[in-house]
């Protein structure tokens, strides 16, 4: 089972992906600003945006195909993208109304090579302004959150997703 966490900058994915797989046995995690830093791409065109979704689908891909479930977290913020992505569930973040950027993401991306942004000023850059502004909404969520779940939560969900295949 390939499972998205999908939402604005800031609203949660890595920390609610961190939590779900604690709960779901011979599960995989791939967060997409560690792939990106692995491959060192930081393009956040429409072309760039896709080669992360198609990235971070031969990633997930892999994983199911040796009968591993597989949560990824990333922004995904088109229908073509989460499309590309290709998920067998869909968790969508909608925690905040404009992403940000919070200092837990500032540590992660400090490493990182060839950054076209300065990490201190990251939210104000085009990057992240235009992901701001082409965000879709998913009409196809499996789950829609709006607030910061509990551990007991969070092991809910999981089980619900469990059962759901």
């Amino acid at each position: 089972m390939k499972i998205l966490i999908c939402g604005l900058p800031g609203s949660g994915k890595t920390w609610l992906a961190e939590r779900l797989v604690q709960h779901v046995k011979n599960c995989a995690w791939y967060n997409a600003d560690i792939l990106r830093s692995s491959s060192n791409d930081w393009d956040f065109s429409p072309e760039g945006r896709r080669r992360q979704a198609n990235r971070m689908r031969t990633f997930a891909d892999f994983e199911v195909s040796n009968n591993r479930w597989v949560v990824c977290d990333f922004v995904a913020p088109t229908k073509e993208s989460r499309t590309l992505f290709s998920p067998d569930y869909v968790i969508w973040l909608d925690t905040v109304k404009e992403g940000r950027v919070v200092d837990t993401k500032k540590e992660e991306l400090k490493d990182a090579r060839e950054l076209p942004f300065e990490v201190d000023t990251l939210a104000t850059t085009k990057e992240f302004e235009d992901t701001n502004k082409v965000f879709d909404p998913p009409d196809n969520a499996n789950q829609r959150i709006t607030r910061f779940l509990s551990d007991d939560e969070i092991q809910k969900l999981a089980t619900e997703i469990l059962d759901s295949v």
